[in-house]
C-alpha cells in the first residue's frame, strides 16, 4: 500500500492525524508528516483517515500491490 497527500491541497484539519496516528502527526499546526508506506496492520486506519479528510486530500495506491485471482475475477 502507498498513501500519497496531496499537501497543496490539505488545509490541516487533522482527521487523518486522530484516525491514523501511526500513519499521520501533525507537525506544529499547519504541517502534515506521513508514512508513504505504512504497515499493511494500518490498512483499515488509513480507509478511516482518507474517507474523513474533508477535502479528499489523501489517496491509497494499490497498483503496486499482487492482486489474487480471486481480486481479479471480483473486480469484473
Amino acid at each position: 500500500m502507498r498513501v500519497v497527500v496531496d499537501l497543496n491541497r490539505c488545509q490541516g484539519y487533522a482527521q487523518c492525524a486522530f484516525l491514523a496516528p501511526d500513519v499521520f502527526e501533525m507537525h506544529g499546526e499547519e504541517a502534515l508528516l506521513y508514512k508513504p508506506r505504512p504497515d499493511e496492520a494500518f490498512r483499515e486506519e488509513v480507509a478511516r483517515a482518507v474517507a474523513a479528510c474533508p477535502v479528499q486530500a489523501i489517496l491509497v495506491d494499490r497498483s503496486d500491490e499482487t492482486v489474487t485471482a480471486r481480486e481479479a475475477s471480483d473486480a469484473r
